[in-house]
């Protein structure tokens, strides 16, 4: 078994980490916040995670992760039970009339979700009770440690140099560091050829708030979570303890709604949308709007050309790739890539110099094969969706590429078809990428038939030039 260090206590670092110890890893968290987790009902209001930027902004966990972890490491979805996760399943929830009725298999689609800080405190609590696993918090990692290369003068990690100045040799260091993710300057740092990186601000700005209800029930949806409209789209999503989350997002460019950050007038612009107005009847946890802008899409590849930038180091997760968050895919996304982890060290178990080459190639191959479609799939919608809110902006005709309008126009034909309508949550739920739904026999065709006419079956609310009459008001 190996020593591992895995650099960031977010869920995903420590998801992955209780995997790997359950197989027998020794593995060392390096989490660089100080604070220790509360328990999970005091966890919104007095913990403190200056490291992770949305930490208290709208979180959402796709049904994937319910079910990674269910296979993976059930006592994860126990512990959320207990701190008073929010069970849902859409089937379950949705009229028969839409749905068909609840079937078999359409468990699949049932989703355990809390708000960040109370779900991370709970996967916390499991974590600590892990016999192989030590989480060291406020300790900050600074630098890697190397000793002789294992092929062609690739620099070797054997482990990381903590801002305290102690050394932590690893078998194996994982970095979990999120998206502010310090690793492409460690790797120069070194000497290593710096991965390949493509980084753009993703063009959004979210606008949200918190309620609670006081009978511990959520609202009923009348719409899906990520509802779009003429030049804003609207979050609604149900968490823990009767909690919810409202939140508008925006182009960044669109000066015009920066009113928003205004409690009123946010308050009376989210009113303006009928399928979202009752998510505001609730007693509000803020005094304010939270805000979240500058938020990057951005890639990195670490092997190049089949040369690896550097050996005994790999990234996970936000570390190596992230993007705009209103979709809810990252954390499930990010378990994916925990458990091929866990899969390819139970796979190779590292005892040679040639291991840790052939180590790092595999990583990369193994992150094309699991996550890296569900990255160009859901970056491919946000460029869609912010050229979609630009022209509608700018008051000229939107001209889609064939993927985004063939993903609008599943959403418009979903209250038609239950089999369309469960192709879909197929995708929202992490399940299955985009192309391999749309593969499946006659599911383009129908998607066609039902759902062509999707730009004249807008969802009810405020037009563009209505919105901007109430922010501007």
């Amino acid at each position: 078994m190996a020593r591992v260090v895995i650099v960031g206590g977010g869920i995903v670092g420590l998801c992955g980490a209780l995997l790997l110890g359950r197989e027998g890893h020794d593995v060392t968290v390096l989490e660089r916040d100080p604070a220790l987790p509360p328990t999970p009902d005091a966890a919104w209001s007095d913990w403190e995670r200056r490291g992770v930027n949305q930490f208290r902004m709208l979180h959402f966990f796709a049904a994937r992760f319910q079910a990674l972890m269910t296979e993976n490491a059930p006592e994860v979805n126990r512990a959320l039970q207990d701190a008073g996760a929010l069970l849902a399943n859409p089937l379950r929830d949705l009229p028969a009339e839409i749905t068909g009725g609840f079937r078999d298999g359409d468990e699949r689609y049932d989703s355990i979700t809390a708000r960040r800080p109370v779900a991370e405190a709970a996967i916390a609590s499991v974590v600590e009770a892990c016999d192989d696993v030590t989480v060291r918090r406020g300790v900050a990692v600074t630098g890697l440690i190397t000793g002789e290369s294992v092929g062609d003068g690739i620099p070797h990690v054997i482990g990381v140099r903590t801002e305290a100045g102690d050394d932590l040799l690893a078998d194996i260091v994982v970095d979990a560091g999120g998206r502010r993710s310090t690793l492409p300057g460690l790797l120069v740092d070194i000497g290593a050829r710096a991965p390949i990186e493509e980084k753009e601000d993703c063009g959004f700005i979210y606008w949200g708030r918190h309620f609670r209800s006081a009978d511990g029930s959520v609202p009923p949806a009348f719409g899906p979570p990520l509802m779009p409209y003429d030049s804003v789209s609207i979050l609604t999503l149900a968490a823990d303890n009767g909690t919810w989350g409202v939140g508008m997002v925006t182009s960044a460019k669109d000066v015009a709604l920066r009113g928003l950050k205004d409690v009123d007038v946010w308050t009376r612009a989210v009113k303006g949308y009928p399928l979202a107005a009752h998510w505001l009847d609730g007693e509000p946890f803020e005094d304010s709007i939270a805000v979240m802008a500058k938020i990057e899409d951005r890639h990195r590849t670490f092997v190049i050309e089949g040369r690896p930038v550097a050996t005994g180091v790999l990234p996970v997760a936000d570390s190596w790739a992230c993007t705009n968050p209103s979709v809810g895919r990252g954390i499930s996304i990010g378990a994916i890539h925990a458990v091929a982890l866990r899969d390819l060290l139970h796979e190779m178990p590292i005892g040679g110099a040639a291991d840790h080459i052939d180590l790092a190639r595999r990583w990369h191959e193994a992150t094309m094969a699991t996550v890296e479609p569900w990255y160009r799939g859901t970056l491919a919608f946000d460029q869609g969706r912010l050229a979609e809110i630009h022209a509608q902006i700018e008051g000229r005709a939107f001209e889609p590429g064939p993927e985004y309008e063939m993903t609008a126009a599943l959403q418009a034909a979903v209250p038609k078809d239950p089999e369309l309508l469960r192709n879909f949550i197929d995708i929202a739920s992490v399940t299955e990428v985009p192309e391999k739904v749309f593969a499946r026999p006659g599911v383009f065709e129908r998607v066609v038939e039902l759902g062509s006419n999707w730009r004249n079956e807008g969802l009810p609310g405020l037009s563009r030039a209505e919105l901007l009459a109430v922010v501007g008001s």
